[in-house]
């Protein structure tokens, strides 16, 4: 057997077993503790922080030892963390560039007083909190993906265990009108945690320009669902959760059957466990891309030196900041930049999109303007560039349409026939006599 292909197996042996035994370890995370506010002399200091570092385990038994410490001297805190649904692997192995965001602090187990929240206390032994609790919050550099979590730890101890962990793929959404959107949220619960015995709940809350509404909550204990009447739109009828999901494999998302633009705003999602709570805020933006259309159409021809007023009308926009302007593309094929016109202020419609329009007085002695060509608007927005186009025509310069021609036909037509009626009312009998013998 050849020696050369001996080593080249042994080494590919050996990487696929590192791989194998190092799979269960996510990337070290980086993680700023923030510390509690102290009082000193009837003052509140500001929280400080530290800079730490999560060791992340997705096996139970793996995070069971001495967490491993940094050779970064700016690294002041070290932990194991034990998560079996690896939540909280965030980034690449190696390090990125581009770090993901991650704050860790204490957090302190209270009962909750929502009712649709009471009953998971009734059964609970509070000796399962007599520990060390930590709230850690993970958002990805790109703002996509985002990992809240609650671990519990002995006293004193830097060994961390995932006891419930909510984690969102949407972080920020867009969505275009009428079309049905759904923010993801799903949650995980240790089921070896006295805290997941008691059941969970569910809760959806919607937030725009400071006001907060309730969409929906849901009771996993009792399989009771609440709604607040009168709230968001989306609350009405077309905010629904997946029940069998949520309780099959934790999907709490919800689902918006169609966008509205009142819909636009932030929500959260909230799951609570027996004395402990954590929640993820997602932000849905409603765009669509105006509609176009120019006023009057189709353009009449004008004779050289005349001025000609055109209105660019663009409606059922959302967001509101649009960017209306003029081009023109010359006979020569040259395009020019005519530049917005007069613009009018946004108007509001029924539904809540936009509308806004652009006024162009074109002077045809300009010579830019003077020989014609193809007149276009242009909305650039948030949703896309749309483009509405004419033809400008100018008597003497641009090619005649079939319109044109038909006119010119016609015109034709009417001067032979005045000339025939002068020549008959005009001109002698006799003379017309004498001629029609000379023709003989």
């Amino acid at each position: 057997m050849n020696i050369r292909f001996v080593c080249n197996l042994l080494l590919v042996t050996f990487c696929c077993f590192s791989q194998a035994s190092i799979g269960h370890k996510c990337p070290p995370l980086e993680c700023w503790y923030i510390k509690e506010r102290t009082a000193k002399g009837g003052l509140t200091s500001a929280p400080g922080q530290d800079k730490s570092l999560l060791h992340i385990w997705t096996e139970a038994e793996a995070a069971a030892g001495p967490p491993e410490w940094s050779d970064d001297p700016s690294i002041q805190r070290v932990y194991a963390v034990a998560d079996p649904a690896a939540t909280l692997c965030h980034g690449t192995p190696g390090g990125s560039v581009r770090k993901a965001f991650c704050e860790l602090s204490p957090f302190q187990p209270h009962p909750s007083n929502v009712q649709w929240a009471a009953s998971l206390a009734e059964d609970f032994s509070p000796a399962h909190l007599q520990a060390d609790w930590y709230s850690a919050t993970v958002e990805e550099a790109d703002g996509r993906r985002a990992t809240s979590a609650i671990m519990r730890a002995p006293t004193g101890s830097q060994r961390l265990d995932v006891v419930l962990s909510l984690t969102s793929q949407t972080r920020a959404v867009r969505s275009r009108l009428g079309e049905p959107v759904t923010l993801d949220c799903h949650m995980w619960a240790d089921a070896a945690s006295p805290a997941s015995e008691s059941g969970f709940a569910v809760e959806w809350r919607y937030q725009s320009r400071g006001d907060g509404r309730l969409l929906l909550a849901y009771d996993g204990k009792e399989d009771r669902l609440y709604q607040e009447p009168g709230g968001a739109a989306a609350a009405a009828a077309a905010a629904v959760l997946d029940f069998e999901g949520l309780h099959r494999n934790g999907d709490a998302s919800l689902t918006l059957q169609k966008a509205q633009v009142e819909d636009g705003g932030l929500y959260i999602c909230m799951v609570y466990l027996p004395h402990l709570l954590t929640q993820i805020t997602m932000e849905l933006e409603i765009v669509e891309a105006p509609s176009l259309s120019i006023h009057p159409s189709p353009l009449p021809t004008v004779p050289p030196g005349q001025t000609l007023t055109v209105q660019c009308l663009a409606s059922g926009f959302t967001p509101h900041n649009l960017d209306l302007s003029w081009e023109l593309k010359g006979l020569d094929g040259e395009s020019r930049s005519l530049g917005p016109g007069r613009l009018s202020g946004h108007r509001r419609s029924r539904d809540g999109t936009f509308g806004q329009d652009a006024r162009l007085e074109l002077d045809t002695s300009d010579p830019v303007l003077g020989r014609g060509g193809q007149l276009t608007c242009v909305a650039k927005h948030l949703g896309g560039t749309r483009r509405v186009s004419v033809p400008l025509r100018v008597i003497g310069f641009s090619s005649p349409s079939v319109e044109d021609s038909m006119a010119m036909v016609g015109v034709a037509l009417v001067l032979y026939g005045l000339f025939k009626l002068v020549s008959w009312t005009f001109i002698p009998t006799g003379s017309k006599e004498a001629e029609d013998k000379k023709e003989e």
